[in-house]
């Protein structure tokens, strides 16, 4: 258990370092939010998967999962504000045609 906990939490890191590649890479703001949301989720969900295998009872892995569910939640509603209003000063003409 041990090793496979290492394990997700390297693979954690790794969505990540993605997330954080993909923010610095992509053409524009509504990729960049995509791809680091979706990275991010599941870089999280890797990481407290790992935590829980390692942890030494079932209400630290209880936590640990409620943790990650919670910033799921928030995760999809920051993003679609965020969209939301670039959106609006976009269409308003505040925005550039790449949407950055």
């Amino acid at each position: 258990m041990d090793l496979l906990g290492w394990l997700f939490i390297g693979l954690g890191v790794a969505f990540f370092l993605s997330g954080t590649v993909a923010l610095l890479r992509f053409p524009d703001l509504y990729t960049r939010l995509h791809a680091l949301t979706k990275a991010d989720n599941l870089g999280l969900g890797l990481v407290a998967s790992g935590l829980a295998l390692q942890a030494g009872s079932f209400a630290v892995a209880l936590k640990l999962l409620l943790i990650w569910l919670l910033i799921m939640l928030a995760s999809a509603s920051v993003s679609h504000l965020i969209a939301r209003a670039a959106r609006a000063a976009r269409a308003a003409g505040h925005g550039t045609e790449s949407g950055t």
